[in-house]
């Protein structure tokens, strides 16, 4: 296996290794660091509506660096003088292409888009986040959010 073949399998492998390791859990029962030992307002209510969607996944450049740094180590192994050039280039740019492409889909994800009636008001506020437990119209939940705005809806 040429160097750069070899060069452009480890850098697909520590980019796949990145890109997985920067993404942020969208669950309801996922906490962070800074939500530990941290007071949050918790309120009751009933579902009313749930609707399936997306996350939108990150591009924080990471995939585009590591594509286009494959798709030239790829590129130059083809042809000779100012063909490899082209070659180089080319593959660079489509790699980038590439790369962004796979980082947005590898951080995207499934969501629930949950409205909750409150009992404390009777407003309807809506939450997004993961789709790792299920809510049901009707359901009985806690809103929980933190004092810098982020909510998640948990069953009861």
């Amino acid at each position: 296996m040429k160097h750069s073949s070899l060069f452009a399998v480890a850098l697909a492998a520590v980019s796949a290794l990145v890109v997985t390791g920067c993404v942020e859990s969208s669950s309801g029962l996922v906490f962070s660091r800074d939500e530990a030992r941290q007071a949050a307002e918790v309120y009751e209510g009933t579902v009313v509506d749930v609707r399936e969607g997306k996350i939108e996944g990150s591009q924080s450049g990471v995939g585009g660096i590591g594509g286009a740094a494959m798709g030239g180590a790829l590129g130059s192994t083809i042809g000779g003088g100012s063909g490899n050039t082209v070659a180089t280039v080319g593959g660079a740019v489509v790699g980038a292409l590439v790369g962004n492409a796979v980082e947005k889909g590898a951080t995207g994800s499934n969501a629930l888009q949950i409205t909750v009636k409150l009992d404390v008001n009777g407003k309807n506020i809506v939450v997004v986040q993961g789709t790792d437990v299920p809510f049901a119209v009707g359901q009985r939940v806690r809103v929980v959010t933190q004092p810098g705005g982020k909510s998640r809806v948990q069953p009861l």
